[in-house]
Formats: structure tokens, C-alpha cells, sequence
């Protein structure tokens, strides 16, 4: 029940800022405006988005438009590699936070038994919701809490969130700076990636022998 209740003040803080906020992020970047308001930051705009990405944590942040964005700026290499750079470190600073917390605090936020059925759910899948979760909206923030809070091996959730993290950040960075008049297409192609990266990068922490259900 506790589970319950956190994932759903989780949703809820989360739409909450939205409904709050989220027009005026909107409207700031969004299109061309976007551009111009990183632009006038000039050599530290791409820290600024970065900053955006990292806020995205806890405000109702456009960051695709922000990606988008980076790839209109700096090209698709550069602003990729921004972009990867901003999604991994939002995704790492949700993580850390939570698991910061340790796990005294997390099984009393979820629950015992709440806590032990999440566990396993990051040991046994975590990666594929980690990896696939980046490509979806406020699902990135929760599945990182979460994991943080059950304590999902770094290893594991880093590898994971990269596998996610990297291929979106090119993707919105290629059609921000080519202008596609199909992004559908590449969203959907590109979103297959993370489907082939991580059982790939599973085999090579396999290999390596590193155990995936203990704490790192």
C-alpha cells in the first residue's frame, strides 16, 4: 500500500508542477524562441541546457524541445553529445538522491514488503524500464527514484541509463538541426535502439562478472 501511495504522490507532485508551471517552460522553449533564449548565453548556453535537463528532475522542463534545441545550436555530434551528457546526469542526480536516502528510510516510504517486491523487480528488469523509461515523460523521474530508493546496483542502472540517455539525446539533436518532416519515423527507429544496447551491454556486465544484485 505504501508502494502505492508513493508512486502516486510521485505522478501527482509531478503533474501538480505541470499544471503549475508548465505553460510558462512551454512557451520559453519551445521553437524559435527556444533558440534565441539559449542563444543569449552564448559560450555557457550549453551548460545552461544542461542546467534545464538537471532541473527537469523536479520542474515541468520541455527536455526534448531542449534537445532539439542543442542540435539547432551545435549540430547533431556536439549537441548529442550534450544532450547525453544533460539526460545522463538528470537521470543520475534522481537516482543518487533517492538512494541516498538508504535503506532504513526506503522500506519505510515503501513498505517492507514494498520494498523487497521492487527490489527484485530492479534486479530481475530493471534495466529494460530504465533504458526505455528515457523515452517516455514523467515515467524517467519515477523509474529513477525508484531505482535509486531500492537500491539498484550503479552498475546496472548507470549502464542501463545510458543505453536510454545517449540514443534519444542524438536522435532530438538530428532533428533538431535537419528540421525532419518525419519525426515519427525517427523516434520510432531510434527508439528500437535501446532494445538491442542493453541486452548487449547486460552480456558485457555478464562477462566481466559483475554481480547484478549487489549493491555498488
Amino acid at each position: 500500500m505504501r508502494f502505492f501511495l508513493f508512486c502516486l504522490a510521485l505522478v501527482a507532485a509531478f503533474i501538480g508542477s505541470y499544471l503549475l508551471l508548465g505553460d510558462y517552460f512551454e512557451s520559453l522553449l519551445a521553437g524559435d524562441e527556444a533558440v534565441a533564449w539559449l542563444r543569449t548565453w552564448g559560450q555557457w548556453a550549453w551548460l545552461v541546457a544542461i542546467g534545464l535537463m538537471l532541473a527537469d528532475v523536479v520542474l515541468p522542463i520541455p527536455a526534448t524541445a531542449v534537445l532539439a534545441t542543442l542540435g539547432i545550436i551545435y549540430g547533431p555530434i556536439v549537441g548529442g553529445l550534450i544532450g547525453a551528457a544533460g539526460s545522463f546526469l538528470a537521470g543520475a542526480a534522481a537516482y543518487l538522491a533517492c538512494r541516498a536516502l538508504g535503506p532504513r528510510a526506503a522500506r519505510y516510504v515503501l513498505g517492507g514488503a514494498g520494498f523487497d517486491r521492487s527490489r527484485e523487480f530492479f534486479l530481475r528488469t530493471g534495466g529494460w524500464t530504465v533504458a526505455l523509461s528515457r523515452w517516455m515523460i514523467i515515467l524517467p523521474e519515477i523509474i529513477s527514484c525508484l531505482a535509486g530508493l531500492t537500491r539498484m546496483p550503479a552498475r546496472l542502472y548507470f549502464t542501463a541509463l545510458a543505453c536510454g540517455a545517449v540514443p534519444m539525446a542524438f536522435t532530438y539533436a538530428w532533428i533538431g538541426h535537419s528540421q525532419s518532416d518525419r519525426p515519427l519515423l525517427a523516434l520510432s527507429l531510434s527508439a528500437a535502439i535501446p532494445v538491442l544496447l542493453w541486452p548487449l551491454a547486460r552480456a558485457l556486465l555478464a562477462r566481466r562478472k559483475i554481480n547484478p544484485s549487489r549493491d555498488a
